[in-house]
């Protein structure tokens, strides 16, 4: 869901919210929701203590810090303020906040005795028909909603990251 939620913010920060860029945001977002599970598996309960205690940290201080940068970047000149989300770097870096805590499921799948294939396909699947539907209703919503969108989606991504702190805080 919050791959889902950030596909949203992308769909209402990007210029036109075509199907190519809708197959691009939920590509990245879908590959690492399930390669994440796999990782996690891989490693299995060798790294589980250290993952667990700093990964609601790492996507809080990314999320955050890319909701803070396009929160600053809408009161500047208009084209050289707007975060590109199609840009790969910044998609990577939303991809992997939003499924860092996808790699502790993946660690569950080793002691649950859970089928890791099936599990990551599920997961890859599901992650990207949402962010599919995410990007292009962010599409519609932000032809709606035209000043200072940018903000709308930086707050978005702070509440995100936020949200991910507080649910491993609380």
């Amino acid at each position: 869901m919050d791959s889902f939620s950030v596909s949203i913010a992308a769909g209402i920060t990007a210029k036109k919210a075509r199907l190519f860029y809708a197959l691009k945001v939920a590509v990245f977002f879908g590959f690492f929701q399930a390669f994440m599970p796999l990782i996690g598996w891989m490693v299995g309960g060798f790294a589980r203590n250290i993952i667990t205690n700093i990964d609601h940290w790492i996507a809080f201080f990314l999320l955050s810090g890319i909701g803070a940068k396009m929160i600053s970047q809408s009161f500047k000149e208009k084209e050289k303020g707007v975060i590109n989300f199609l840009d790969n770097k910044t998609l990577l870096m939303l991809a992997v906040a939003t499924s860092i805590d996808a790699l502790v499921v993946g660690i569950s799948f080793e002691f649950i005795k859970t089928p890791v294939l099936t599990s990551i396909i599920i997961i890859g699947v599901v992650t990207l028909v949402l962010c599919i539907f995410g990007f292009l209703f962010g599409g519609k919503l932000g032809s709606f909603v035209k000043k200072r969108i940018e903000i709308l989606g930086g707050l978005a991504l702070i509440g995100i990251g936020l949200k991910i702190l507080l649910e491993h805080l609380l």
